[in-house]
């Protein structure tokens, strides 16, 4: 990946807030302040009502957080966004996915997913590729999710390919 065409921030840049927050987010990960952080902190006010709707949504929503996890790590498989992928592998595996799941999590065809996990999957597929779910998954996924949680997964969707388009379009860096 290129240099960042915008730079991570200092505390000065992104604010004394946000940038104990980013501190904080990186000693729950065992790192430094995460990129992602210091550099969308820049847009401080923007950045804090970002992290509570993405905070409803991961962890706070109502899809398990193991098939949260592996929504999110198809869209960064198909998205190819590194820096999504490299945080939501870590993530995937503290909730329960097993290394297989992480690997096979673009892949539509593997044989070792559930019904509802192989739903959910190709669901967010067809929201990250065409923007729409066709009648066929649209049942499907109806099968498996009531109505406030078929609203979060195209949401949950949506508000990661977003993610990976401006994680891509800044060229953020994944830490060390």
């Amino acid at each position: 990946m290129s240099t960042p065409r915008i730079a991570p921030g200092s505390r000065r840049e992104i604010g004394l807030v946000n940038h104990v927050f980013a501190r904080l987010a990186g000693r729950v990960t065992g790192g430094p302040p995460p990129n992602i952080f210091t550099t969308l902190g820049r847009q401080r006010g923007l950045f804090r009502a970002w992290l509570w709707y993405s905070g409803k949504l991961m962890p706070g929503g109502k899809l398990p957080r193991r098939e949260t996890e592996l929504v999110i790590l198809h869209v960064a498989a198909v998205r190819e966004c590194a820096y999504e992928q490299g945080h939501h592998r870590r993530l995937g595996r503290r909730v329960g996915l097993t290394a297989e799941q992480v690997e096979h999590a673009g892949d539509l065809e593997w044989s070792g997913w559930t019904d509802r996990e192989r739903v959910l999957l190709t669901a967010a597929d067809q929201l990250v590729r065409t923007k729409d779910v066709d009648d066929a998954t649209w049942s499907a996924v109806r099968q498996h999710l009531d109505e406030a949680t078929t609203i979060e997964l195209l949401m949950l969707v949506g508000q990661y390919d977003s993610l990976a388009t401006t994680l891509m379009t800044l060229r953020v860096q994944p830490e060390g």
